[in-house]
């Protein structure tokens, strides 16, 4: 990305479920430019996703937003990474990811705060939520901090839907499956509102609602 430029980069990844891929983007921005990622990995196949960005430049951004949704038997792995090498550059990392039946779904995020970078700012928080006993989650928060006058910060979790919420929504007249359907859609909307375009968001929501449809009945013994 060349100096003071800026970039919207959007995708919805939905590879069938007989697919092995794996999916490399990558970036790297001058001064004061700025790129921002919105991706949804809902593919039904096991994929590997690398999203590499380097602040080169002074003053230069990246926001990354990533929804992803594991079913089934598949496995999926997101590594987002994103190295400031300017001084006061600026990297958010922002991933949900909810997992269904024997599906597993890994988050690494890596922010890497290279030598002489002053002043240079490392956000990333990853989160999963899993719908099965069966299911297998993790999120790994990675900080590699390499200069003193910086500001980092990670924020991670892992864990079951909550029962006591399902509960309270099932006693509001809900089935448990339009209950963890809710749950899910909230603990997904945080990253889908602040995904930046419009048709992103619908087909996020299009796919997230034909993935999450008739829930009880595709929990796998």
């Amino acid at each position: 990305v060349k100096a003071g430029a800026q970039i919207k980069y959007s995708a919805v990844d939905t590879l069938g479920a007989k697919s092995h891929a794996y999916i490399k983007r990558y970036a790297q921005t001058a001064r004061d430019a700025k790129i921002d990622w919105a991706i949804g990995e809902l593919n039904d196949g096991n994929v590997i996703l690398d999203l590499d960005t380097y602040l080169n430049g002074d003053g230069s951004e990246s926001q990354v937003q990533i929804v992803g949704i594991s079913t089934g038997k598949q496995i999926q792995g997101i590594d987002s990474k994103v190295v400031n090498r300017g001084n006061h550059s600026v990297g958010n990392i922002l991933q949900h990811g909810v997992i269904l039946d024997r599906a597993t779904l890994t988050f690494n995020g890596i922010g890497l705060i290279e030598k002489y970078a002053k002043g240079a700012d490392a956000q990333q928080e990853s989160r999963v939520l899993m719908l099965s006993e069966k299911a297998r989650g993790d999120a790994n928060p990675i900080l590699l901090i390499e200069e003193f006058e910086v500001t980092a910060g990670h924020a991670a979790s892992v864990g079951q839907v909550d029962e006591e919420q399902l509960y309270y929504l099932m006693s509001r007249g809900l089935s448990r499956e339009a209950a963890e359907y809710l749950v899910v859609r909230g603990f997904l909307g945080p990253v889908i509102v602040q995904m930046p375009s419009a048709e992103i968001r619908r087909q996020l929501v299009e796919i997230i609602d034909r993935k999450l449809s008739g829930l009880e009945g595709s929990q796998e013994d």
